[in-house]
């Protein structure tokens, strides 16, 4: 079938999804409570449903009274037993397939129930909707005259007593429809490739021959493979490649640290970047207007939301409300409900609503401390846990610290910047350093995987603070005092700057 008649029937199809998005937009709280009946309803039989007797659940206030709030760890036992082949636990399908993602406090990695009706109405519909808003938007689009270049996971999926488990990105290729693989490079055996700088070769290979038109992927990996492509080819810049590529979505970490070496490499004006807003729980929300960072939480996935204000969060007047009381303005932490099982779950992320009619969200940040500036989620308990293990290795002891993210430029790798005030300096600064970078590699997988081989990530930058330094950083911010605490992990550069100005001073 020619490519432009293939754009034509592709673009008349998304089109027709966006009656689906205008009902949930006209009638948003409606759409979430028959969701949430519908979860329980189905869920009714699991074993978490007959614990909490999802069937006498009549409406919100009950499901919010009888069920508790739950984090990762609480449901680690039950995730553990499905993985070995039980079923019938917190959801009624089987379900086969994990994502595996850092970041929890009591483990390297957890492991993400995804059912195969998240995968399809959830990662897939969202998707698909994403390519829907994007034509809406654009009516002169040419995607489909051309391809998507994709990059995902690039670790292997692993079978375990009948299921399987890996990256996310990994999964979702490896299960995908025939339109999303007919319409990417690289190929699905590409994509999937576990050797990174093999993988970097065969997608060279394999995508400056075709006609793209689009990238999808993580900021901070995308950026290694183009300028990678840019080195093999000799060009300047990816016009000069693929003179009709025109978008790029893009999510999993904050877009405003990359976004000048991208115009710099993509010297289009009218070129688009899109936003998604993902995780292995689920496909959240997404950019709906051009040029606008703003995204459209989407409201009829399987997934039903809560949210807790962030002035409340974590104290005893702590109380998760639906998405009908939210507050334009305010911070929340997210909690949700699945169609993979996850009842009442505390994802970890937080969001301001810059709009409800329609609710429109921008991320803010985290629950906890963390670094997540190129998808690694360092969060603090791996970097106290490396700190512990490092410094009793070396019989030293570390008064205070704080990491930051050294972000990319041209060719060159990121990196965390560490500022450390020892009681005693260690003898030998670059054997510390070495140890912590590979202690932060066995307690995060994610951190792991960016530093395999420094495929994004180089080894970590230490500075060896003066006596001092943090108390004077204290005072001059007019932060001493008990309450105050030195920030410890942050996705920008503001405190290690200023510590560092500071350090060179006393």
């Amino acid at each position: 079938m020619p490519i432009p008649i293939v754009n034509s029937i592709a673009s008349w199809m998304l089109k027709k999804r966006m009656h689906q998005m205008e009902l949930f937009i006209k009638y948003p709280n409606e759409v979430q409570q028959e969701l949430l009946m519908n979860l329980l309803d189905k869920a009714k039989k699991t074993e978490i449903g007959q614990e909490y007797h999802f069937n006498d659940i009549k409406n919100y206030d009950d499901y919010r009274r009888r069920v508790p709030i739950r984090t990762y760890e609480d449901y680690a036992e039950m995730i553990d037993r499905s993985r070995k082949g039980g079923n019938n636990i917190f959801w009624p399908t089987p379900v086969k397939m994990f994502a595996k993602s850092s970041g929890t406090t009591n483990a390297k990695s957890k492991f993400i129930p995804l059912s195969q009706e998240s995968l399809e109405n959830n990662h897939y519909a969202c998707g698909k909707d994403l390519l829907c808003l994007y034509l809406n938007n654009n009516e002169d689009a040419s995607l489909f005259t051309g391809k998507s270049l994709r990059l995902g996971g690039s670790k292997n999926i692993l079978k375990n007593k009948g299921t399987s488990y890996g990256d996310l990105s990994a999964l979702m290729i490896d299960n995908s429809p025939f339109w999303a693989s007919f319409s990417s490079t690289p190929s699905n055996e590409v994509s999937l490739m576990s050797d990174w700088e093999m993988k970097l070769e065969a997608i060279t290979r394999e995508s400056v021959e075709q006609n793209v038109t689009s990238m999808a992927g993580v900021p901070s990996w995308m950026l290694v493979l183009l300028n990678h492509i840019l080195e093999k080819t000799g060009k300047s810049n990816l016009l000069e490649i693929w003179p009709d590529l025109e978008v790029y979505f893009h999510g999993g970490v904050s877009f405003d640290p990359y976004l000048k070496e991208y115009q710099d490499i993509i010297p289009r004006s009218d070129f688009k970047y899109y936003e998604i807003f993902n995780a292995s729980e689920g496909f959240f929300a997404c950019q709906d207007q051009n040029g606008s960072k703003d995204l459209l939480l989407m409201l009829n996935y399987g997934i039903f939301y809560e949210f807790i204000p962030m002035d409340v969060y974590g104290t005893p007047e702590q109380k998760a409300i639906p998405l009908s009381e939210v507050e334009k303005g305010k911070n929340y932490a997210i909690v949700i409900t699945t169609n993979s099982g996850l009842w009442r779950y505390q994802v970890g992320d937080t969001v301001r609503f810059t709009s409800t009619d329609p609710y429109r969200i921008r991320i803010t940040g985290r629950t906890k401390h963390y670094i997540n500036v190129f998808g690694e989620e360092l969060i603090i308990e791996n970097a106290e846990e490396a700190l512990r293990e490092v410094t009793h290795q070396f019989n030293l002891h570390v008064k205070d610290y704080t990491v930051g993210p050294v972000f990319m430029e041209g060719k060159e790798k990121g990196a965390h910047e560490w500022i450390i005030e020892f009681e005693k300096d260690p003898e030998d600064k670059y054997a510390f350093k070495a140890a912590l970078d590979v202690c932060l590699q066995k307690v995060n997988s994610d951190y792991e995987a960016k530093r395999a081989n420094d495929t994004t990530l180089k080894e970590l930058k230490l500075n060896v603070a003066k006596k001092g330094l943090f108390y004077e950083w204290l005072k001059r911010n007019d932060k001493l005092g008990g309450q105050h605490k030195i920030p410890r992990l942050s996705n920008k550069r503001d405190y290690i700057e200023e510590l560092l100005d500071i350090n060179n001073e006393i």
